[in-house]
């Protein structure tokens, strides 16, 4: 088996199952530092035993790569292809029956994942393969924006330079496609954290709260029309900013239904966050969001190529809350998406 494919696999298995990002750490990196050596390195070290000299390999990595070239599968790879078959109804992938089941089925891509040009854990073209093998027709690039500095946030500098990488990425991968984007931070204000004529520029814009959370009811129940009433904005990102594991966080304070007004109102989609320490919005405002006529963006939020496998969450609560797949504007068509984003902000 191919040492780099095994600790990729392992990397992916372990995103999937939510593990801790310094265990996922562990096998991407060991998986690059193979990908760098010279044909028939990796061999050679094995058989003397020099394979932990490299940086980014330890003793659990080693062996994997070992038992790799050796011929097998590695033993670590085959427990957690175990794991994930048994719990595929536990802690793994639940099996979606039902509507919840159809919505999965009827998705064509993700409108909100992260590269490491911000916060994300692997490069564009990683995320971009990973979302292709699962069947998708595209994803949307949201990396952060410059205000939100602790997750990287693109400058406008760097942002058009991605917007080039991406097209450079999109003539290799053809007919999949990725979509430009970003997730934009709204300010206190309601406007948006990036250059307008950026915003006009990119596919698809997610818009969202990450600072001041706990802002009073009016203001940022104002801050939150505003930026929804936005041309350039597509879809309202994860708007309560609620955390559910762990000490949690609590919901924002806000008028929700002047909110899903202004969403309605200007075609502005509701994003249901798929991260299963998000499952944003509460299913209370979801079902309130669809009953004033709102559109949905079932969304992974993904910064892992793992965890673009957590839509089953938000297909599951969608289903739940009686979503019908016309509402979901990642059911279109990367050509129907393009049009609906277009015709919005003009």
């Amino acid at each position: 088996m191919d040492p780099v494919a095994a600790l990729d696999r392992i990397a992916y298995l372990l995103e999937r199952s939510r593990q801790p990002t310094y265990r996922v750490r562990a096998f991407r990196t060991a998986a690059r530092v193979l990908r760098e050596l010279p044909p028939g390195e990796a061999e050679q070290r094995a058989a003397t035993g020099r394979l932990r000299e490299l940086p980014g390999i330890g003793e659990t990595t080693e062996k994997v790569i070992a038992e790799a070239l050796a011929g097998g599968t590695p033993s670590y790879l085959q427990h957690l292809e175990e794991e994930a078959q048994k719990n595929v109804e536990g802690d793994g992938q639940p099996v979606l029956k039902g509507a919840a089941g159809e919505l999965r089925a009827a998705l064509k891509g993700d409108c909100h994942t992260h590269s490491t040009w911000s916060d994300g854990g692997s490069p564009i073209d990683e995320m971009a393969r990973a979302a292709r093998d699962l069947g998708h027709e595209y994803i949307v690039l949201t990396d952060h924006s410059p205000r939100l500095t602790v997750a990287k946030g693109l400058s406008a500098e760097r942002l058009r330079e991605q917007i080039q990488v991406v097209a450079a990425l999109n003539e290799e991968m053809a007919p999949f496609r990725i979509l430009t984007g970003i997730e934009v931070d709204i300010l206190d204000d309601g406007s948006l954290d990036q250059e307008e004529e950026l915003l006009a520029r990119l596919d698809v814009v997610v818009a969202s709260v990450h600072s001041k959370l706990r802002m009073e009811r009016e203001p940022m129940t104002r801050r939150m029309v505003v930026a929804a009433a936005n041309p350039h904005v597509d879809i309202l990102g994860h708007c309560t900013g609620r955390i559910v594991v762990g000490r949690g966080r609590p919901e924002s304070d806000f008028d929700p239904e002047l909110v899903f007004a202004a969403c309605r109102e200007y075609g502005t989609a509701v994003e249901i966050n798929s991260r299963p320490e998000r499952l944003d919005p509460p299913k209370r405002l979801l079902r309130l969001a669809l009953e004033m006529g709102c559109l949905v963006s079932i969304d992974t939020d993904a910064h892992a190529p793992g965890q673009l496998e957590w839509q089953v969450y938000g297909c599951e609560r969608a289903a739940d809350c009686g979503v019908p797949a016309e509402r979901v504007v990642n059911a279109r068509s990367v050509d129907e998406l393009l049009a609906w984003a277009t015709d919005k902000s003009s």
